[in-house]
């Protein structure tokens, strides 16, 4: 956090200040009390479920100097404002225009944002001092979160950005305006909430819109949709992917026995090899926009092409890969999925699975709205068409997995259905054999992540 009175931060927020407007918040910004330490600012935030102002004793006992509220705290300096929200997001603003030189990345996409961001974080480390999101908060809170967590030093921050419907990132974007705008992808992420996919590319079109003439937008060129972006943004656009147009491109793509990527990356006349310690050929897109960023922040080709080597997997349940002790193979990607995702998944698994028998362990995907039966539907018979051993569909909502499975092909005990998580175990534990690879993957709450833990042994 850049330290700031609390003088300034009322002034920053229009808030009516209790207390003494000389007390110095230098301490980390922070919305759960018991995150709070020496000089923090609590952000007492009223929920669905619970008022933030009952954990001000909590935060006060934790070393927090003051409170943003919509009331007085007796216990410490308050910020009083009508609305929390939007008050953290002006604070948030402030601080990002105090650090001289800070270079604002922004990244969104129906998929891969971050498995991008943490990509991205680790590669721009290698430049400057780097500040990123956590895990995958993108949205109102987590913006300003990421952001309060800049120092003086800061070179870049990566800001991960999602969307619940239109306006969302636009919003986001006033918060913190991007230098760089990455849009990955857009797919049927969240398509019940949206309306339609058009309706998710408007929203993604949001963060390019956000640019000044100054800025970059790092568009994917095998993405239609992406790619039309370019007539939305007045910055200057670098396409990237493996379209021959494309001014960062990847060529030679091949993958090893655990579907690792090693390819040739290409800019002009300038070519480095790439070899990626991630799973999944959907990766090269991810690495691809990731170079893109860090040549326009001034790596070089050979630089940035070590480093996209070197960097390794930052967040859970992301393609996370376990060897058993059996010689099971477990690879746990199941905090989130939509049906591009899932896609990628199987076909990691694919190639992960060359000459042995592998396991695809769906659940259901939430938010596809009235498209939700045809696009698991889809799934299962995708599964079949890669030739996937053994396919276990888990809970109700993912019925339609094991309807589409045997219905594209002449499988029998190939595909199964399982009420529950607590039968998928069962079913895994008794049949699982040495050399299998397992892909797990669903929605964060259906609840696989955890199967895949316990399959993998993983805090047992």
């Amino acid at each position: 956090m850049i330290p700031l009175t609390l003088a300034e931060l009322a002034a920053a927020t229009g808030a009516r200040l209790h207390g003494d407007p000389t007390t110095l918040v230098d301490g980390e910004v922070v919305t759960d009390a018991r995150l709070c330490g020496p000089g923090s600012l609590y952000v007492a935030r009223r929920g669905e479920h619970a008022d933030g102002m009952d954990y001000v004793p909590q935060a006060v006992g934790r070393g927090a100097v003051a409170v943003l509220a919509e009331r007085p705290a007796d216990e410490l300096g308050t910020l009083v404002v009508d609305d929390v929200q939007l008050a953290f997001g002006a604070i948030a603003h402030e601080v990002a225009q105090r650090v001289p030189g800070l270079r604002v990345v922004a990244i969104t996409g129906s998929s891969g944002k971050t498995s991008t961001k943490d990509l991205l974080a680790q590669v721009l480390a290698e430049h400057g001092p780097t500040v990123a999101t956590v895990e995958s908060y993108n949205g109102e809170v987590g913006v300003p979160l990421t952001v309060c967590r800049v120092e003086p030093g800061t070179a870049h921050v990566v800001v991960e950005m999602g969307a619940r419907g239109l306006g969302h990132i636009r919003y986001l974007t006033e918060i913190v305006r991007p230098d760089v705008a990455v849009v990955l992808n857009v797919g049927a992420a969240h398509v019940g909430e949206f309306g339609s996919v058009e309706v998710i590319a408007r929203a993604k079109a949001e963060l390019v819109q956000a640019l000044t003439p100054d800025g970059v937008a790092v568009l994917n060129a095998d993405d239609p949709r992406v790619r039309a972006m370019a007539g939305a943004t007045a910055g200057r656009v670098v396409l990237v992917g493996r379209s021959e147009d494309a001014e960062v491109r990847a060529a030679d793509v091949l993958l090893d026995d655990q579907a690792r990527a090693s390819f040739s990356l290409q800019r002009g006349a300038e070519a480095a090899p790439v070899r990626l310690a991630l799973h999944g050929e959907h990766q090269v897109g991810n690495a691809l926009a990731v170079a893109a960023v860090a040549l326009e922040l001034g790596m070089s080709l050979p630089d940035v092409a070590q480093a996209l080597g070197r960097a390794r997997p930052a967040s859970r349940w992301r393609m996370e890969v376990t060897e058993r002790p059996d010689g099971v193979r477990i690879v746990n990607d199941a905090y989130n999925a939509n049906p591009d995702s899932m896609r990628a998944a199987l076909k990691a698994l694919a190639s992960m699975g060359e000459g042995r028998r592998t396991w695809a362990v769906l659940g259901e995907m939430l938010e596809l709205g009235d498209s939700t039966i045809d696009e698991h539907d889809r799934i299962g018979r995708l599964a079949v068409r890669l030739n996937v051993s053994r396919l276990v569909a888990v809970g109700p909502g993912a019925r339609a997995i094991h309807t589409g499975a045997t219905q594209e092909g002449s499988w029998g005990e190939e595909s199964m259905h399982v009420p529950d998580v607590e039968a998928a175990y069962a079913l895994l534990a008794e049949q699982l054999k040495p050399g299998d690879v397992v892909l797990l993957k669903s929605s964060r709450d259906a609840g696989l992540r955890h199967l895949g833990d316990r399959l993998a042994g993983v805090g047992a």
